[in-house]
């Protein structure tokens, strides 16, 4: 039995997990997997170490009150790996703790998926890579050439938001499962999959609908989240003036983004979903004003939005923090809304980004998958 030890911290990263699981699989059905993950993967027949929700996390100051909680967390997930002895040890993404996990366990062949995103900030943190693992595997394609520069190789794979389905949602199926008519302009807003963003940016949404309302006659809010918060939101949203639609469903939201005439997001991948939809959108995100001011001196890059990012140049407006206010917000989104040019810019500028994150002659977890194989030394 060849046993491979996945290890993911959040929701993107389970996603990414059974598509993984789902690609090794079909290349090698012997594998046997196990380690940490989420519901996604569950479905596949993966059991949990514990309950992956519980490292999902962020923000400077929001990890600090959980330190002993995730300290237990790590040591258990050593533990069970030394235990195991698994053939070889798939961390995905979340580096505050599957990095972790890399330098405390034993000389087992690692792959890490998703390249930590250094080169946005803290770059010096590349001087700690080399030995915590024997692939890494990039799902930006100009993240290779970074870290060679820095005598780190990486191995670009694509990016699974082109396996999502996000473009192949059926906007008359959205409009007639929730009895919208057909001219009523769909707003999709996305506050973030983790309990800690949520609280940040749905009271800006409630004040920045208050202001659209009058200005979009029948404007219809969608809410698309993860099941994880979705009763954080529900709660939130309920006496809301204009109560949105709140999605659970992979199919159904999918299906809100052909049905949307614009968005407002938070930033992160959730920018390319909604532009691999063509979906117009602007970006927004809001942290505790202390996070914020050590982030702003750690930021490297000229963007936050990844859309902007791979762009080049400022696609998609950028409303961040201080710029995170209901008028403003208000404002912008109407001009989506009511000016096909700016919409229709936008959606020009998608198809190129899009382009950029295919990896060559196969699907991203295609790819990534023969990596994983590769490093287990087994021939693709």
């Amino acid at each position: 039995m060849t046993l491979i030890y996945i290890i993911a911290g959040e929701q993107s990263g389970d996603v990414l997990g059974a598509r993984l699981i789902r690609a090794l699989r079909d290349a090698r059905p012997d594998l046997e997997f196990t380690g940490i993950g989420g519901p996604r993967m569950a479905e596949l027949g993966f059991t949990s170490l514990f309950p992956m929700h519980e490292l999902a996390v962020m923000g400077l100051l929001e990890v600090l009150p959980r330190i002993r909680k995730l300290s237990r967390l790590l040591a258990a997930a050593v533990a069970d790996i030394k235990a195991r002895k698994p053939d070889i040890v798939v961390t995905i993404d979340s580096p505050g703790f599957t990095l972790r996990v890399l330098k405390q366990i034993p000389e087992i062949r690692r792959v890490h998926y998703v390249a930590p995103q250094v080169w946005a900030w803290r770059p010096h943190r590349v001087a700690e890579f080399p030995g915590l693992w024997n692939r890494l595997l990039c799902l930006l394609p100009f993240e290779p050439a970074w870290f060679a520069e820095r005598g780190v190789e990486g191995h670009f794979v694509g990016h699974p938001v082109l396996e999502s389905g996000a473009d192949q949602g059926d906007a008359t199926r959205f409009r007639t499962r929730h009895n919208l008519a057909a001219e009523a302009p769909v707003l999709i807003l996305m506050p973030g999959s983790r309990r800690s963003e949520v609280p940040r940016l749905l009271p800006v949404f409630r004040r920045t609908l208050d202001l659209l309302a009058p200005r979009i006659p029948g404007l219809v809010p969608v809410v698309p989240v993860a099941s994880a918060v979705a009763e954080t939101v529900r709660h939130a949203t309920s006496n809301w003036a204009i109560k949105p639609l709140i999605v659970t469903d992979l199919d159904d939201k999918h299906d809100a983004y052909a049905a949307a005439s614009a968005a407002l997001t938070k930033s992160g991948t959730s920018t390319l979903e909604l532009a691999l939809a063509g979906v117009p959108m602007a970006v927004t995100y809001r942290v505790n004003p202390i996070t914020a001011a050590m982030a702003r001196r750690m930021i490297k890059i000229p963007h936050v939005a990844m859309v902007n990012l791979l762009a080049g140049r400022e696609l998609v407006p950028e409303l961040l923090q201080q710029d995170c206010k209901p008028q403003k917000l208000a404002e912008t989104v109407e001009r989506l809304l009511s000016n096909p040019e700016a919409a229709q810019a936008q959606r020009d500028g998608f198809a190129a980004v899009m382009e950029s994150l295919r990896p060559p002659n196969q699907s991203p977890s295609s790819a990534a998958a023969a990596e994983v194989l590769a490093a287990l030394g087994t021939p693709n």
